[in-house]
């Protein structure tokens, strides 16, 4: 059964930063590709980084590259994502994501068929 659980959300200035992680349970022995959504309100959902945990092969969205880095940490099963430079324009509702099955190239393109999701973390830049 696997879980994602996100934390490290909050509210910030723009220019802060923040650190999100996401504590994977359940099948953390294959290679998967991991993730992180955002949806702000009124707005659609869109995937901006994701990490290949066979190859630690990164990928990020356009609108995020540069600022943010998406890292996982194997001893303690978790994937982060660290937000510099905030924009007010990031503030959304964060979404940790994983799935298994997919190669590294496609880990980004694919994301939003990934199956399984965290219940989220909230990031309000001001």
């Amino acid at each position: 059964h696997v879980q994602l659980v996100e934390s490290g959300g909050g509210s910030v200035q723009a220019g802060g930063s923040l650190r999100l992680s996401c504590s994977l349970s359940g099948n953390t022995k294959d290679s998967a590709c991991m993730g992180w959504y955002r949806q702000a309100p009124g707005k659609e959902r869109e995937g901006i980084a994701v990490i290949y945990t066979g190859t630690e092969t990164t990928a990020y969205r356009g609108s995020v590259k540069g600022r943010f880095n998406i890292s996982r940490d194997n001893a303690k099963e978790t994937v982060y994502l660290q937000l510099n430079s905030l924009r007010p324009e990031d503030t959304a509702m964060y979404y940790c994501v994983a799935d298994w099955g997919r190669n590294a190239p496609n880990c980004l393109a694919q994301i939003s068929d990934y199956n399984y999701w965290g219940q989220g973390t909230q990031v309000t830049v001001s």
